[in-house]
């Protein structure tokens, strides 16, 4: 697609495994982030516990998490930080989860140009986040899973862009 795509879920002290599960899911190469990796399009990135994440000059840039008990806001973190540090196209996607990490950052999406989504409610495990998300005011699209996947084809196709899928804890 042209694509770079984030995933930030609220691992907080537990490692992640996905950048060993999604290489059986997709052709694009899948990378656990580390400090000053470049952000590049047809690649998946992961970030990694106990982490926030930034951009800043194309690169991807680790901090120490900012919010170590109870849910930790490292989706509002990062995509504050999109917003602000990234002259890309953005699509900021937010699915099933628990509180409303992501909801505050999604006006900030808006008025750089870029493009938000919410998972529908009634497909959601946990519709804490969605929810939130819709409730910002500042949500473009509210689809399916299955939905939201079509749309960020569709944007890819008519522009290059950079998007963002967060996922909830696991």
């Amino acid at each position: 697609m042209g694509v770079a795509i984030v995933i930030v879920n609220h691992l907080r002290t537990l490692a992640t495994l996905l950048h060993e599960i999604l290489p059986q899911y997709t052709a694009m190469p899948v990378e656990l982030i580390t400090e000053r990796l470049d952000i590049r399009p047809n690649h998946v990135f992961i970030i990694p516990e106990k982490r926030d994440l930034h951009v800043l000059n194309g690169e991807f840039r680790l901090k120490p998490i900012s919010k170590p008990g109870g849910w930790p806001d490292v989706i509002t973190v990062f995509l504050r930080s999109l917003a602000q540090n990234w002259d890309g196209k953005l699509v900021a996607v937010i699915v099933s989860g628990f509180s409303d990490d992501g909801a505050a950052a999604l006006c900030g999406i808006k008025e750089v140009g870029g493009i938000t989504i919410a998972q529908k409610l009634d497909t959601a495990g946990q519709d804490d986040m969605p929810k939130r998300a819709i409730a910002s005011g500042c949500i473009d699209f509210v689809l399916s899973p299955e939905d939201i996947a079509k749309q960020i084809v569709r944007i890819a196709q008519a522009v290059d862009l950079v998007s963002f899928v967060p996922t909830p804890a696991t």
